[in-house]
Order: C-alpha cells, then sequence, then structure tokens
C-alpha cells in the first residue's frame, strides 16, 4: 500500500465501532513484536520511549532528523500503518509534517503544550494543509492538547473547558482526532466525546484510571499506552537481571522475540 493508502486505512480504524488500540513502539524490535500480534491493525511510535532509547529527555531534546529517522525504520519493518508521536513539531510542524509523510507515516500526534490557542490552531491546520499538498488528505493528524497535563492546581471544570475548546478548534481546521492525556474521569470523557462526536477522541491507558474496555463504552475512538510500554519491557528486563543476581536464569515462560 501506499501511504495514502494506510492512511485511508488508518482513518477508517478511528470511525469503526471497535477501539483503536495502540501498544507503542520504539524501534524496530518492538515494532515487530507488537505488529506479529493476531488483531494489531497499527503501530504507533513514542516520542519518549525513542528518547529515552538514545538516553536523550523526552520534550524535543532530540532532533527531528533522529525521531524521524526511527519513524522511518519503523515504518520500513511493517506493512501496517505508522502514526508518529512527532511533539510539538520541531519548530515548524508543516515542515515535520511532509518530512514525517515522507518517510511513510500514516499519521502524527502534534502537542500544543498549551501555547496561545490561535498559534496552536495555526500549526494544525499547517499541518492539514501540508498533507493534503502531499496528496495524503487523510493523513491522521492526532492533536493533542496539554490542559490536563499542565493543569495544575487550576479547577476541574475550567480545565475540562480548555479542552474541550481547544479540541473542537483543532477538529474545526481538519485535525483528524484529538487527544486528551491525563488523569480523566469517566464524566469528563462522556463530556469529551459527545462534544467532539464519534471517532474523534483519543486517550492515554494511565494505570489505575479508566480501562480500555471501559474507554470503548464510553464511546472513546483512541486509546495508546505511550511510554508505559516502554516501561514494562524493561520492568522485565530489570527483573531479569534482579533474577540472575539471585541466582536464577530466564523465565520459564522464555521465548524468542527477535
Amino acid at each position: 500500500m501506499t501511504t495514502a493508502d494506510k492512511a485511508v486505512v488508518l482513518s477508517r480504524l478511528h470511525m469503526d465501532p471497535e477501539l483503536l488500540r495502540l501498544v507503542n513502539v520504539w524501534d524496530v524490535a518492538s515494532a515487530r513484536v507488537v505488529a506479529y500480534v493476531p488483531g494489531v491493525t497499527a503501530l504507533a511510535t513514542a516520542s519518549h520511549s525513542i528518547a529515552a532509547s538514545l538516553g536523550l529527555e523526552d520534550g524535543e531534546h532530540i532532533s527531528r532528523e533522529a525521531m524521524l529517522d526511527v519513524v522511518a525504520r519503523v515504518v520500513a519493518a511493517t506493512e501496517l500503518p505508522v502514526t508518529a508521536d512527532l511533539e510539538a513539531g520541531y519548530g515548524d510542524a508543516a515542515e515535520t509534517a511532509r518530512r514525517a509523510i515522507g518517510v511513510g507515516a500514516a499519521g502524527m500526534n502534534l502537542e500544543d503544550q498549551m501555547a496561545p490557542l490561535a498559534d496552536a490552531v495555526a500549526a494544525v491546520e499547517a499541518v492539514v494543509r501540508a498533507a493534503a499538498a502531499m496528496g495524503v488528505p487523510d493523513f491522521v493528524l492526532n492533536a493533542r492538547t496539554d490542559a490536563f497535563l499542565r493543569a495544575g492546581d487550576r479547577p476541574r471544570a475550567d480545565v475540562l473547558d480548555d479542552a474541550l475548546e481547544r479540541g473542537q478548534a483543532f477538529l474545526d481546521v481538519g485535525a483528524s482526532v484529538v487527544f486528551v492525556p491525563g488523569a480523566l474521569i469517566e464524566d469528563e470523557i462522556v463530556r469529551l466525546v459527545k462534544t467532539f462526536g464519534p471517532g474523534r477522541l483519543s486517550l492515554l491507558a494511565r494505570p489505575g484510571g479508566v480501562t480500555p474496555d471501559r474507554m470503548a463504552e464510553l464511546g472513546v475512538a483512541r486509546v495508546s499506552f505511550g511510554p508505559f510500554s516502554q516501561s514494562v519491557a524493561l520492568m522485565a528486563l530489570q527483573d531479569l537481571a534482579v533474577s540472575v543476581e539471585d541466582g536464577g536464569g530466564l523465565p520459564a515462560d522464555f521465548r524468542v522475540l527477535s
């Protein structure tokens, strides 16, 4: 499939009644392990995890070139559509989108980092226009608002109002879906789904938070796991190291995955 074809597939997956579940990956090995699981229909990279794998802090401490190099390798390792976490666009969201499409990404995340709303909307609109100009009108822009992540001690109702306003503004200029990471409760999810409409809300799974199955019941389109999937892998590695130091070895359910 072409990149445009993969974008069509990825877009349709968000509109399907079934929740799109994305276990985020950070390199070729993790991408292949996830892609081989029956039922997996798409892959998503995690910028935090990619940066961490290179010894860098999250938050655009990695260069655009280094990030897109990993994205390109992931795309080349699978026939599934890949959506790339590209932080806030590395200073030029439209150019970052063009380069992502150039390496075969079918979609991308774009953070607003609570920039002035007009600036955040302009960045979203620029990405949408860039994708259309490259012949990929169905490029899935997962426009992220950091309203909850940067809420501080503000009243919860005000934070939700911000997320609703910013998310709707992103959708109005062509974003495919709105990503609202944070420790949301069910009532907040219901408000977001009702405002944005079907197939438009993307959430982050969190330890102890609303489960993906419940998200599906509430009408969420997509759930991802961000850096938590890498943490699970590293937990297993650390557990092995502890076992070895204690005189043990490989786990009883060991299997070769790479």
